[in-house]
């Protein structure tokens, strides 16, 4: 088996550069970032494919190496997902986390037959009151917030409004130099805002939104709170092919906690 690793680039239709790191050999695997993420946090993942994959590893538009335009728009990031397929032959597998799972669900339903399946990793819909709902003003508020200047507070905004960390632990959290790391981005928090939309509001899905007729898997990790499995349930409904799953022993940390477990179920699923 032949594994190339190397650093490339194509350019969106917008004409945004994205940047992605390529591996491996075998049928195309696009791997869909989470917010505050760029390709290095699941380089391990990655790694697990290479060796049934051609893996596409990229850094999100604002992210990393990528480059951006204005006005942002959801469908631009489409667009993102719809230059790196073309670019790997013209059809892929696709595979999302948290807000990324969200974003890859998205590709699929507007790209149609050039996404072979889709594998979602707890996408995080709050579809009941297993949790609090994020404020209809989530995305405003951040806006205002980077307004100001105050990446610091975007993110610890993030950290509590969306993620639901308690209060008391964003302390600790600032000390980690990841804090710093995610402040650099923190601009992009407010496109993952305007993909989850109003998934976020404690409300059922939206019965309409997505049209995909392809094998999903809706994964939620073992450990992970109620409120991600019933999203991943309550999505599942609306999906002509869906199939919801649990992982043992994980939580929401899987892509960086545990890239070897995730990617051989992942694997399982796409070449099964």
């Amino acid at each position: 088996m032949e594994s190339i690793q190397s650093l490339n680039s194509v350019i969106s239709k917008d004409g945004t550069k994205i940047s992605y790191e390529k591996q491996g050999a075998g049928p195309a695997l696009i791997r869909v970032a989470a917010a505050a993420a760029d390709h290095t946090d699941a380089e391990q993942l990655a790694a697990g494919f290479a060796g049934q994959f051609t893996v596409y590893n990229y850094d999100r538009r604002g992210r990393g190496g990528s480059n951006e335009a204005s006005p942002y728009a959801v469908d631009r990031e489409v667009e993102d997902i719809q230059a790196l397929i073309e670019e790997a032959g013209g059809s892929a597998f696709l595979f999302g986390s948290s807000s990324g799972a969200v974003l890859a669900l998205e590709a699929a339903s507007k790209l149609g037959n050039v996404v072979n399946k889709l594998f979602l990793y707890e996408p995080p819909f709050i579809v009941d009151d297993s949790r609090p709902a994020v404020s209809p003003e989530y995305v405003d508020h951040l806006n205002r917030l980077l307004a100001e200047n105050d990446q610091s507070g975007a993110v610890e905004y993030f950290m509590t409004e969306a993620v639901g960390v308690p209060g008391e632990y964003i302390g600790f959290m600032k000390a980690d130099p990841s804090w710093e790391n995610m402040a650099l981005i923190v601009h992009t928090l407010v496109y993952d805002g305007l993909i989850m939309d109003s998934t976020q509001s404690g409300q059922p899905l939206p019965a309409d939104r997505w049209k995909v007729n392809i094998p999903v898997s809706v994964t939620s990790g073992e450990n992970s709170p109620p409120f991600l499995h019933e999203a991943s349930k309550a999505l599942v409904g609306l999906l002509e092919q869906g199939e919801y799953r649990t992982l043992a022993g994980q939580d929401h940390s899987a892509v960086m906690m545990a890239p070897e477990v995730l990617a051989g179920e992942i694997s399982r699923y796409f070449l099964g």
